[in-house]
Order: structure tokens, then sequence, then C-alpha cells
């Protein structure tokens, strides 16, 4: 037997050029990239402009106030490197304060729940570093979204309409930006921002200095100690309703956002089947997709074939694996050590023993470099008795596309978007977080702060036990591939909370165990486990649970029941909202490609 063959048809194609491709969860963000990538700009140019008009055409996605992470590689130098957008924790946010607050958990939605805001600063640091435009220049395309206008996309009314009563009755910030007239916007109706077109307009004004660096600096002053850090605080001090179902202020600060600023960090690196695949460290999850993949390395192709009941109950298990092991040891503390134990190949094959022919309902994370697992309390147990995951305010649910809920519902998301340019260099970028649900808006700025803090514990003594100062463990995981000689050939990544990295290990095995084109592994039927507990408050789990598309087909859904995989079915095109583009060295061809569902993706570029 082999690894399945793939279809003879795809939903579009696989794009081909010398040029530049750009692929993203929204059109507007990739036709913005390319037009940068035509008019000269490198994929760094393109990436920062399509990335603020993201926080514009998705509001329900991503905003100024949440954060990001990205990996890339520049046209000079191979060596993959992860932007580090995820802000701490501030000074005054504490496991100990927020339980005083009568908290056992960081809610969903509320400004408790904002870590320091990451991706402005990020964007721009990535700008000034690799780009080569103006600050104005790369935010004109949002400030025309929000000024004149975007046409929204149905998910951003579903969105809305959600949580439109908590906007009504506690939020009126919100409702006054987002229920224009008191109703719920339909799909395709205009809406504006123009409070964040003035924002963006004063920082792109503040943008002096002798040099283009010096310029984009200044804008980054402004954002972190100037008129937009006053508002966030004043804003912060004032009580209002949070997931919790009680009114809290808020506790960041001026001097929290003075007092840090994004970076560049190593990425962490591992292998499978000849490629070398770039993750962020495990202050993300990246890691734990590196480890499913060492997991898999030793077995034959064809028992790697996500699309057959075998490939697809060893598939979940070893997400399992990983994913306990995520919970017990990843966090914002010296992680070379555990690492690289959790890599280590005796580490790897007691793991492996692990897995039977039946589903583990079980929490499994192992002893790393002999040291004893410890999950949190409430992980174990799941979410709080009557608590349930459609409840979440910070995480509304929404239909057709999302991060799926234990319940079989669906929540609020994040966003995507790959780059590569001409001269060779590529970015994978996964910005989130600030969306239009997780927090009144600031109205003197047009935006909401993020929710981050909510994937840490108010449990003492663990890895992501929220700590001043220290970032959460985010899910925001991108992905950068490069061959045998070092050299990148392909940025992928996807929405989608804790099945980021299960969609994008389904991804790779179809490439580069399969052999299939981009196109047809991101259109190919996807599916997840549910078994570990949710990053996302209230932190729920099903054990043993895997949500599957219908097209995975009958006998295969009825085979991984039989094993003991509590099913949810989801629907034929539901799971996964993946993009991806790259470099075939080969040929000398640039590719992109993006996900049909939901019909918002798209990829472009000649």
């Amino acid at each position: 037997m082999s690894f399945g063959r793939p279809p003879a048809f795809t939903t579009r194609p696989t794009l081909e050029g010398t040029v530049g491709m750009a692929a993203s969860t929204h059109w507007a963000a990739s036709a913005t990239a390319m037009a940068v990538l035509e008019r000269g700009g490198n994929a760094f140019d393109a990436a920062v402009a399509a990335g603020f008009v993201l926080q514009v055409v998705e509001p329900h996605l991503n905003g100024p106030g949440g954060d990001l992470t990205a990996v890339f590689t520049t046209a000079d130098d191979p060596t993959p490197r992860v932007l580090d957008g995820q802000g701490p924790a501030p000074a005054a946010a504490s496991a100990a304060r927020y339980r005083d607050e009568g908290l056992d958990r960081v809610p969903g939605a509320g400004a408790l729940a904002a870590a320091i805001p990451g991706a402005t600063d990020a964007w721009l640091l990535l700008l000034r570093d690799h780009g080569t435009w103006e600050v104005g220049d790369v935010v004109g395309p949002a400030v025309c979204y929000a000024r004149d206008g975007f046409p929204a996309v149905a998910r951003v009314g579903s969105t809305i309409g959600a949580v439109a009563d908590l906007f009504r009755e506690h939020w009126p910030s919100s409702a006054a930006l987002w229920l224009p007239g008191g109703r719920l916007p339909g799909p395709g109706e205009v809406l504006r921002n123009p409070a964040w077109a003035d924002t963006l307009g004063r920082l792109a004004d503040a943008a002096r200095g002798p040099t283009r660096e010096a310029r984009v600096d200044a804008v980054r002053t402004v954002w972190a100690e100037g008129f937009v850090a006053e508002a966030v605080e004043a804003f912060c001090r004032k009580p209002h309703r949070h997931a919790s179902g009680t009114d809290h202020a808020g506790v960041l600060t001026v001097a929290d956002s003075a007092g840090w600023r994004a970076s560049v960090v190593d990425a962490f690196v591992g292998t499978f089947r000849g490629h070398r695949v770039a993750k962020t460290p495990s202050w993300g999850q990246g890691p734990a997709l590196l480890q499913m993949l060492a997991l898999l390395e030793p077995y034959d192709d064809a028992a790697l074939d996500p699309s057959t009941e075998a490939g697809a109950h060893l598939v979940l298990e070893v997400i399992k694996l990983a994913q306990a092991d995520r919970d017990a040891w990843f966090g914002d503390v010296p992680d070379a050590v555990v690492l690289a134990d959790l890599l280590d190949p005796a580490y790897l094959d007691a793991r492996r023993s692990l897995i039977t022919e039946d589903a583990s309902p079980d929490l499994r994370p192992g002893r790393v470099g002999g040291r004893e697992p410890r999950l949190a309390e409430l992980a174990v147990a799941g979410a709080a008795p009557g608590v349930s995951a459609s409840s979440a305010v910070g995480e509304p649910t929404v239909t057709l596309e999302g991060e799926p809920g234990t319940d079989g519902e669906v929540r609020g998301d994040t966003c995507h978007l790959d780059v590569v340019d001409r001269w060779g260099a590529v970015v994978s970028v996964t910005p989130s977080g600030g969306w239009l649900q997780s927090s009144p808006v600031i109205p003197e700025l047009g935006f909401a702060l993020g929710t981050r803090l909510q994937m840490t514990w108010l449990e003492e003594g663990l890895p992501s036990t929220l700590t001043p100062g220290r970032r959460p463990r985010t899910t925001l995981t991108p992905t950068l591939v490069l061959d045998d000689e070092g050299r990148p050939v392909t940025a992928v990544g996807s929405p989608g909370g804790d099945q980021q990295d299960q969609w994008q290990l389904l991804y790779l095995l179809r490439t580069l165990v399969g052999g299939w084109s981009p196109q047809a592994a991101i259109d190919a039927p996807a599916l997840h486990s549910t078994s570990a507990p949710g990053s996302f408050w209230p932190r729920d789990r099903e054990p043993g649970g895997a949500v599957v598309e219908d097209r995975l087909g009958d006998a295969v859904i009825a085979g991984l029941a039989r094993r003991g995989h509590r099913i949810s079915r989801a629907g034929d095109w539901a799971l996964g909202r993946l993009s991806a583009v790259g470099i075939d060295h080969a040929r000398g061809v640039l590719w992109g490609a993006a996900n049909p569902r939901g019909m918002q993706g798209y990829a472009v570029g000649r």
C-alpha cells in the first residue's frame, strides 16, 4: 500500500508565477499584498500593508489591540526567525489578584484578559527591519477601508448578532460602532470605522526622523507611550462586563506598554522527511507540531494518510500526546531543555508506545527530562458545571467557520497571511486578538483590546500561570518549511486556536509524504481532536472527542467511532482555513494556494 493519490479536481488552481504570491484568509488582504509587490515592495512591505487591512476587514477575527506571531526568512539569509508580537501580562495582572476578584479562570472577554497589545508594534518592527516603504504608504489601504468602508462578509454580522445584547446592555461604545442605527449589519453592508482611520492617520503623521528606520520607531513610540496608550489606560480604569458575568476594571497602563516592544527571536526547528520545519518557541504551541511530526516519522507512508481510517486514528492519537505535553510543559519559561527533551528519540519511543488500536480519552503528558508533569486542576476537570462553550462572551457562537467548540458549535477565530516575493523572502504571519467581541471598543481609538491572557491559569506553579511580565502561551503558530539545503520552500498557517497545528499537520503529511499539490492538500477533508483542554475560556474538553468533515467518508468515520473516538460531524466544508505560498527552487517558480471554505480566503500572484 502507498499514500492515497490526490483527487483530480481542486476547487481552484495552485497559482504559479515569478513576480510574487500572497495568500490569506480575506481577498482584500491578498490583493493589497500583491499590489505592494507589483509596485516594487518586498514581502515584508506587502505583509505589513495586508496585515493592517486584515484588522479592518476581519474585525471579528483580529484587531490593532491584539497580537501576532510570524516566522520568516529574508532574501539574504535563509535562517528562519520568529517575530514575537505576543505581548506579556501587565505588571498588575497576577493570579492572586484575579482570584481576589472572585475569578477561578481568566475571563474570555473584558479588559482583565488583555495582554499588552503586540500586533501593531510587531507589524511596525517587521517594516522597520526588513521593509522598504514608509509607514504612511503601508497603512494607506487600511485607512481607505476604515474611512470609506468595506463590504462586510456574512460572519461579521453573525458574530455581532451573537453578542448584540451584550453590546446594547453593557458595551455601548461597541454598539455605537457595530450596530449602525441599532440594527445588525447585513451581509455585504458597507461598514466604516472612522475612529480607527483617524488613529492610523495620527500615527502615520508621527513618522518623523532623519531615516526611514527612525521614522518607523517614532510611530512605535507614539503607539506605546503616547495618545494610544493613554486612551487604553483611561478605558481600563472603567469597570465593564466580562465573560464571567461580573464587572471589572482592567489593569493595563501606559507604563506597561511603554516598557515592552516586539522582538525577533530564533525559531525552534525540527525535522521531518528530509525537511526542516520552523516554529515558535514554547511560549507558543508551535513545538507541539514538531513533536507530532517526530512521533510520525518512523511510520510507513501509507500509515500516514489521514484520509484512511488507520491513518486518521494514528494522527488523532499523536495529536493527543503532543497536546498533553504542550499543556503540561509549555509557557513563557526557560525552554531549551524541555524542547530538546520533547524530541529526544528515547522519549519519542516511550510516547509512541502508548498508541494502541483504540482511542484514548485520557490526558497523558510525559515525564520530560525525568520530571513529573503537572496539569492545571481545571484542565483535568474541564469546564466548570453549568459553563458551556457557547456561553463564552469572548468566543461567541458563529456559523460555518472558526474555532470549533467541544460541543460542536463554532466560536470566534483569527486570520492568516503568507507572502513570498521575487527575491526569495518568505513570511508567514498569524495575527489575532482584539476582536470586536473581545472587549468594549475604545471609542476615540476605534478598536478593542485583546484577550490572550485567557490562555493562562490562576493556579500557582504552572508554566502558564498568570504572571506579570510573562507571555501567555499563545495558540498562534505559523509554519515555515525548508528543504534539505536549508532553503525556504513553504510558508503555511491557519486560524483555528487549538486546531491550527492539527490542520497544518494534515497539510504537511499530504504534501511532504503524499506528494499532493498545495491546493489539493488544503481542499482535502480535515479532522481534529477536542480531547485536550481548550486554550480559550472556559477551558473545556471532550475526552476522546474528534471533529471530522463528512467528506472523510462514512466508512472511515464509522471505523473511527468503533475505535472509541467520540465523533462530531462538522459538514462537508467546515474545518481548516489554511493558506500557503512557497518556492519551487528546481523550476524557479513561486506558488500560492488558499482555502475555499467560507468563500473568503484567496491567493493571488503572477
